[in-house]
């Protein structure tokens, strides 16, 4: 390569240097100075604990705007001894009235001032209060976090329309034409018959009128504590939240008072196995021009492991490998299209209208499953094709199929982390659960550790497990459960020759 005025070509409008290549600096301009990381320190999460066991975690991102919210050791899961829904209600009830702001109304014109949102989410094992506004607004916001959480106001009427809008949400739900929220729920009680993570996530209508103010200060008298709750932020100084945390949520005082608590759960979840079938008419679940044709659902379940051990990371990938969709993907070519439940069952099986991979993880379990969908009268089939594939996953993996699923799987993670609210939600949990995070680039190095024998092996141990199976629409030609099990503990995922012959 050449560089100077002899190299350069001559340009219509090349300006003051027309004959500078663009590969060379401009002459007499100073040399540029980049911006850099100054050391891998700046980026890792940062973790403090208060006296009263709440936790402060905070990640650098640079940018206006802060992510900030508390993160609770709370969900459907720790409702054993109490009416089902009590979550579901807290999730609806969330950024309502309390003792500083009047309505919720009130709240969000207090955040609208620093641009703000705000939001709240309940799971089976968590439940977050977020809010994302201006980084100048963080002491009002984590003023309003605690007021939020500590003295909601619990009022009759507002405890009336979070009724009226779990009963609505119910509805909608056994309307939608997409039944996998529902699937979910049913193969979790399944898999954990009547104990922790198989606990029904949804209020059931029959609670709606038994859950009051009550039954509510009941429940967070036990579960809303300092120590099973963590502070998180992302895109502000630590040192900032420490001290807003001292000075909002350090010896606060609840409005259900600070006594003793004695109805903590803590259970851990124990894998049964098992069916959950629901006869249901699909035959006019879409209200659009074009109906979607009936279809039974299935979903096959098994046993993986909790986040918390090594092998989270093969079954991470494994789940990756298997991947999936619906027959009709917004994607295109690229997006999963080589995944195993594609190549090898709805590009097979046209009949075939779903084939999606699901991997549900907690602390102390975890759950690998297939949904599939098709046509009634093919369900016998379905069933065949999906159980034969978890068997295949125990057999050989080639090199470019477990490389292009870990590279999918890293670039999937990157690509969630460069959105400020996801790693708000990635610190919050990991810190939660284990005090500390693993920053992105270590997960990256685990995934590019897996080898095909971690599959087979992790995939092995997932085979001895009894199987979870949930079963939605017209159940006619589903084979029993004695059958599926006898099918995954074939060499070939085939139901008994009888089944076959007989049914």
């Amino acid at each position: 390569r050449r560089c100077g005025l002899a190299a350069g070509r001559s340009y219509s409008g090349g300006g003051a240097y027309p004959s500078v290549s663009l590969t060379c600096p401009l002459p007499g301009v100073p040399k540029a100075v980049f911006a850099a990381a100054e050391g891998r320190e700046r980026f890792e999460t940062r973790v403090t604990v208060l006296e009263n066991g709440l936790r402060v975690a905070s990640q650098n991102k640079f940018g206006q705007f802060c992510t900030v919210g508390l993160l609770i050791n709370s969900g459907s899961r720790h409702e054993a001894k109490y009416l089902s829904g009590i979550s579901h209600f807290l999730e609806k009830l969330a950024f309502s009235s309390t003792a500083q702001f009047g309505s919720k109304d009130e709240i969000l014109l207090t955040l609208e001032k620093h641009g703000g949102i705000c939001d709240c989410q309940a799971s089976r094992d968590t439940i977050m209060y977020a809010v994302s506004a201006d980084a100048k607004g963080l002491d009002t916001v984590v003023n309003l976090l605690a007021d939020v959480v500590l003295q909601p106001r619990l009022s009759d009427e507002e405890i009336e329309m979070t009724r009226a809008a779990i009963r609505f949400e119910l509805e909608d739900l056994n309307m939608r034409p997409d039944p996998e929220p529902v699937l979910t729920e049913m193969i979790h009680a399944a898999a954990y018959r009547n104990n922790t993570v198989g606990l029904n996530r949804y209020c059931p209508v029959e609670n709606t009128d038994k859950i009051n103010r009550e039954v509510l200060h009941s429940y967070l008298r036990n579960y809303y504590t300092p120590d099973r709750m963590v502070l998180a932020g992302v895109g502000i100084e630590h040192e900032q939240l420490v001290e807003c945390a001292r000075k909002h949520l350090l010896g606060a005082e609840p409005v259900w008072g600070s006594g003793q608590t004695k109805d903590v759960d803590r259970s851990v979840a124990q894998y049964t196995g098992g069916i959950v079938k629901v006869e249901k008419d699909m035959s006019d679940v879409s209200l659009g021009p074009t109906p979607i044709p009936e279809l039974t659902h299935i979903m096959i379940g098994l046993e993986s492991c909790s986040f918390l051990e090594e092998d989270f990371i093969p079954f991470a990938v494994l789940n990756m490998m298997m991947g999936g969709g619906g027959s009709f993907s917004a994607g295109g070519p690229g997006k999963g299209m080589f995944t195993r439940l594609y190549l090898n069952v709805l590009n097979r099986h046209h009949w075939m209208y779903n084939a999606t991979s699901y991997h549900h993880s907690y602390e102390d379990t975890g759950l690998l499953c297939i949904h599939a969908s098709a046509d009634p009268k093919q369900v016998r089939e379905m069933v065949e094709i999906i159980t034969r594939e978890f068997i295949l996953m125990a057999g050989a993996v080639g090199e470019v199929e477990l490389e292009r699923a870990k590279t999918q799987l890293k670039s999937m993670l990157m690509m969630n982390l460069e959105s400020r609210p996801v790693i708000f939600e990635d610190v919050g949990r990991q810190v939660l659960a284990t005090n500390t995070r693993k920053l992105p680039h270590e997960l990256c190095d685990l995934i590019s550790q897996v080898k095909s024998t971690d599959i087979k092996r992790v995939v092995t141990k997932m085979l001895h497990k009894k199987p979870a199976v949930a079963a939605l629409g017209d159940l006619t030609d589903l084979p029993t459960y004695e059958h599926i099990q006898a099918a995954l503990s074939s060499k070939d995922g085939r139901l008994p020759r009888m089944y076959r012959l007989f049914r």
